[in-house]
């Protein structure tokens, strides 16, 4: 370990932050307006359970309310604390600022272990937390949305979803307080696997531009490329499935909690996935080799590495070792400011999490969009966009029967072109098209400014500067 201080998760933040500004020419104290956290809630409350009275620390930041409602996710975990929570709420200000979602950035979390408790208590816990919240508008669909994240799923985001609405019964938008509900609850289609099919559309566009894949010093497309995934959650899951099904790479390592597995010829991720729900973990898996450090599997020779699950995991203590080119961040703060610099300095190219782990909260945007409307997307149009293909159709058939020529297009055309798109198709687009323009902003300040040498200054700049006018057009 290198006896140079390693940056905490929030002063990572800041310097990288700092690092951009520097590059800027904002006035000091809109620097200093955009860069400070607004304000933290923290609640203690206590639930009784097991027949005893146990007590709860939970946090609620808003880092920026140029734009409001504000936005971020609510985290479950030991390890959850005021600093982190401060830090993945300013990142959220730079994110929904980079993918143009009209929010501010804001963060929860609740310490404490889920694993340690049954559904029916967790439930009490999350109602109880929700409570706290949202009599203080800190759960509110006009001026705080919450939204899954570490520790959470569509299961706690009803609970607090129907805790806000049993509070506010004339609220008629109730449903938009939280972002990530079940389909049956308000949610919307294609939000479960949203982050990681994001990370599979910021590789997608990266991949588009050979002056860019040759920055990282490879060459053609995403089929055959070598990846290894850090975390195989919700965001590692649904990335790693997608790149090996739909873009024919190959995943060569998963990391997980109690080690690693490895194959050379690639994982069925599907599989692997399954054995994990089972068994709680990949050890004793049968078609790979297992690494009981799986630390050490962040070092092993592929094209790509997506660390998806914590903050920290590249450091100053490995970030020499790193072999991979190519880094997308699929969780928030895998690379600290120390390791970064490092990676820098060695060439590796490395898709930033304010960019790479947006596709939670654009589709997060959408749903909260559908709530407000009160109206499935494609509900209106769907069938008329069928009809309006069927005319083509039918025209080009009589036009080859006049001229005496059968047509005969691909069995599947037919069938392909007249089906109107629905909500899911919808909101793919709307992610595939968010993913692409965010990253055509990010590579232009990349390509034509030669004091920015990294993708990650490049989103701060483009990040802070759409803060900035916000703040300016307030009069700020």
């Amino acid at each position: 370990m290198s006896a140079v201080k390693e940056p905490s998760f929030r002063e990572s933040v800041d310097l990288m932050f700092n690092r951009a500004v520097a590059l800027m020419d904002l006035p000091p104290g809109l620097e200093e307006k955009i860069r400070v956290c607004n304000a933290t809630y923290t609640v203690r409350f206590g639930v009784r359970l097991r027949g005893e009275m146990r007590t709860f620390t939970g946090y609620r930041s808003v880092h920026s309310e140029h734009m409001e409602p504000v936005k971020g996710g609510i985290r479950f975990a030991g390890s959850v604390n005021q600093d982190e929570v401060e830090a993945l709420a300013a990142l959220m200000t730079y994110k929904c600022a980079l993918v143009e979602a009209p929010f501010g950035g804001s963060k929860g979390g609740l310490c404490i272990d889920p694993r340690e408790y049954d559904e029916h208590e967790l439930e009490q816990i999350t109602r109880r937390f929700a409570y706290e919240l949202a009599k203080r508008d800190l759960i509110h669909p006009s001026q705080n949305v919450p939204a899954p994240d570490m520790g959470t799923g569509e299961r706690e985001m009803a609970w607090i979803a129907d805790q806000y609405a049993r509070m506010n019964t004339t609220d008629i938008n109730a449903r938009a307080c939280v972002t990530g509900k079940p389909l049956n609850a308000g949610g919307i289609s294609g939000r479960v696997e949203a982050t990681g099919r994001g990370v599979q559309y910021a590789l997608r566009e990266f991949f588009r531009y050979e002056e860019d894949v040759a920055k990282a010093g490879m060459t053609g497309k995403l089929k055959g490329k070598t990846v290894v995934v850090q975390g195989l959650g919700n965001v590692g899951y649904h990335a790693a499935k997608f790149l090996s099904e739909e873009d024919g790479s190959k995943i060569i390592g998963v990391i997980e909690r109690d080690g690693a597995v490895v194959s050379k010829n690639g994982l069925d991720v599907e599989g692997l996935h399954a054995w994990i729900m089972k068994h709680g973990g990949v050890k004793g898996y049968p078609d790979a080799s297992y690494v009981e450090n799986g630390a050490e599997v962040l070092e092993e020779d592929c094209d790509i590495l997506i660390p998806a699950a914590l903050e920290g995991v590249i450091n100053l203590s490995n970030a020499a070792r790193i072999t991979a080119p190519l880094i997308i961040e699929a969780a928030n703060g895998p690379v600290t400011a120390g390791a970064d610099e490092i990676l820098r300095d060695k060439g590796t190219v490395i898709i930033p999490d304010m960019y790479a782990n947006a596709g939670g909260v654009t589709v997060s945007y959408f749903e909260w969009v559908k709530n407000l409307s009160h109206i499935r997307f494609g509900r209106m149009q769907r069938r008329q966009e069928e009809a309006r293909h069927e005319l083509v159709v039918d025209q080009l058939e009589s036009l080859s029967d006049a001229m005496g020529k059968a047509w005969s297009p691909d069995p599947d055309f037919k069938q392909k072109y007249l089906r109107g798109a629905d909500e899911l198709e919808l909101v793919r687009s709307g992610l595939d098209d968010t993913m692409r323009i965010a990253y055509q902003s990010m590579r232009k300040v990349w390509h034509e400014r030669d004091d920015v040498v990294d993708l990650r200054t490049a989103a701060y700049l483009v990040s802070i500067e759409k803060v900035a006018a916000s703040y300016r057009a307030k009069g700020l």
